[in-house]
């Protein structure tokens, strides 16, 4: 068959995204389409363009002579595993891109290891090597070494190794930027290395969706690989669930994908990646198959969360201003339709009606899903992150991660200080070029809030990656060092003159003329205890002025606390209150007065 099924795959900011950008604008009859000059075409998500990197699979296609190659963009980050997992059983090959200047990273490691499992032969593209210090040679060492380590067998280990600038859109066999023209060896290399869908259209039809999007018109569309058969548009199949239940359904549209566009089509053959509507109910794993033989294939096994949140409706005196959608029920439809697509994710009711538990695989997993939901209208108020801990032979065991930490070596020891206090066990240490490479086991739970104290300590200069290890048992007591805030007394408009009186006792995290409600967090006390402050009053009108009044006041910059960092800050009693246009941060119980008899109850 002319086609091949590829999957790229790198560590966060490798190039990968832009590497698809140099194939398809390259590619035969995709050159002329308007799409041809946009740039990050693969990350068609908002949140993905700002942070530069790719959160959700997404599917595309080009020619290149007579061969059409389906490639699939993966994200690079250990959270969005569920994402992951699903794509390797959809695709027969690999691109791994790797940094010549940086080599084989932590998140290549996570992304490689799944496809090494599913026994798909790599090519390894090394990319960047117009950057400055580019190493390719080293590089390329490195990921002989990543290859072995992870178990590789000896056909996967002989891969092909593809040099190029993603971004001047060259590639070649040999590391010369100055002989490289076009990305041309790289389409050669894809069709030459990769295998052609080993598959019979002769037998039963079986699919497997792997993804799932939404289509004004079209409602649900399942995407995922044709194993077997011939799909038609408007024939009558099996749907069989998770639990192995049949259902008859009629599909009203087959599509395939040409460039970044779904093209319906009359029928689809095997060995292809497809889309198709019809099915209401359909859900992510789950085979269609033929209706006379209905044979489902191997569920997809989606590693279990490990970090869990509550998300409650918002419950603070501004709630309703700001957010379209305010309701429990708002809340609870919202986190249902996030399950249909995200299957690494789980959510669970609580005793109240306005509450539930949302776990996900790590901190940014959930982060990302709660700037998804304030930016199509939602309010929220969501707790600290907790660790997900489990009962295993008998012994209570907890979620450890790999933390592989970057440094000049001027800080090595501020950082294994950091990490020994959280639990953390090194287990690697090299310094090459003044700069420190560690590997620390450490628990998931040691890991939480730790974001900013690691930019902090390495004054921005770290580098701090993190994949999930497994679990092991449980550590013991941590003591991550308690923090101290200050909160409103009252509510109303913070003023210049207030903040001047309060900033002394620590960082303020609010910026003058900013909305303030009794219970609102304003700022960190520099001591380890909370502290009530007023940041409204008002300066005092006198008719009495001297030419020294006014003379060394200085209001310093506040610190403005996103989404993530607020995550990190709160503590147990805490929350953060997300709405479309701000992050407040707040005390679950807003009175002085509650909170005192909360204390001593």
């Amino acid at each position: 068959m002319n086609i091949r099924n590829i999957a790229i795959i790198a560590h966060v900011d490798h190039g990968k995204t832009t590497l698809v950008d140099s194939l398809l604008k390259q590619s035969e009859a995709f050159k002329l389409k308007s799409d041809a000059t946009q740039e990050l075409i693969m990350d068609s998500n908002a949140i993905e363009r700002e942070r530069g990197i790719t959160i959700f699979s997404k599917n595309a296609s080009f020619r290149y002579h007579d061969v059409k190659v389906n490639i699939v963009d993966t994200p690079g980050h250990a959270d969005f595993g569920g994402e992951v997992e699903r794509i390797m059983r959809m695709v027969d090959g690999v691109l791994l891109v790797v940094d010549a200047k940086e080599g084989p990273m932590p998140q290549t490691k996570f992304v490689l290891r799944k496809a090494i499992q599913a026994g798909h032969p790599a090519i390894v593209v090394v990319n960047k090597i117009d950057k400055q210090d580019a190493r390719p040679a080293w590089a390329l060492e490195r990921t002989y070494d990543l290859f072995i380590e992870l178990g590789a067998t000896d056909e996967q280990i002989e891969f092909p190794v593809i040099y190029a600038s993603a971004m001047q859109g060259k590639a070649g066999t040999e590391p010369d930027l100055a002989a490289m023209t076009n990305i041309q060896p790289l389409f050669d290399a894809i069709v030459k290395y990769f295998p052609a869908p080993s598959v019979d259209a002769s037998k039963p039809l079986q699919m497997l969706t792997v993804n799932l999007v939404y289509d004004n018109y079209k409602g649900k569309i399942a995407v995922g690989r044709l194993y077997a058969g011939t799909l038609r548009k408007g024939a009558q199949v099996a749907h069989i669930d998770r639990q192995g239940h049949v259902k008859k359904a009629q599909l009203t549209s087959v599509m395939l994908f040409d460039g970044l566009a779904r093209t319906d089509v009359e029928e689809a053959m095997a060995g292809e990646i497809v889309a198709i509507a019809g099915i209401p109910d359909i859900s992510i794993g789950e085979t269609i198959a033929d209706l006379a033989n209905p044979t489902p294939l191997p569920v997809i096994a989606i590693d279990e969360p490990t970090i869990k949140m509550t998300f409650g409706v918002n419950t603070s005196p501004v709630s309703g201003k700001e957010g379209q959608y305010c309701t429990s029920r708002n809340l609870k439809e919202r986190l249902e339709h996030e399950l249909e697509t995200d299957v690494a994710l789980s959510v669970a009711p609580t005793d109240s009606a306005d509450k539930w538990v949302v776990a996900g695989r790590g901190e940014l997993h959930l982060a990302i899903l709660i700037e998804k939901m304030r930016r199509e209208g939602y309010e929220l108020e969501v707790s600290k992150p907790e660790v997900i801990f489990k009962e295993m032979e008998g012994k209570t065991v907890e979620p450890v991660e790999l933390a592989s930490i970057e440094v000049p070596e001027q800080f090595s020891g501020t950082v294994i200080e950091m990490m020994g206090k959280r639990l953390g066990q090194m287990k690697d240490m090299k310094v090459d070029r003044a700069i420190a490479y560690m590997d620390f086991a450490v628990p998931t739970r040691g890991l939480i809030g730790i974001r900013n104290q690691f930019l902090t300590a390495t004054k921005g200069t770290g580098i701090f990656n993190t994949i999930f290890l497994g679990y092991e048992p449980f550590a013991g007591a941590l003591d991550a060092g308690a923090h101290g805030s200050l909160i409103a007394s009252e509510s109303g408009t913070s003023t210049a003159y207030s903040m001047m009186n309060v900033q002394g006792r620590g960082t303020l995290f609010i910026a003058p003329a900013t909305a303030i409600y009794e219970g609102m967090i304003v700022g960190e006390n520099a001591k380890a205890e909370d502290l009530i402050v007023n940041v409204c009053k008002l300066k005092e009108l006198t008719n009495f002025r001297t030419k020294d009044v006014g003379v060394g006041e200085h209001l310093d910059v506040p610190h403005l606390m996103g989404l993530e960092d607020a995550l990190d800050y709160i503590g147990d009693d805490e929350l953060v209150e997300v709405t479309p246009k701000n992050v407040r941060l707040r005390k679950k119980l807003l009175t002085d007065a509650d909170r005192r008899r909360a204390k001593k109850g």
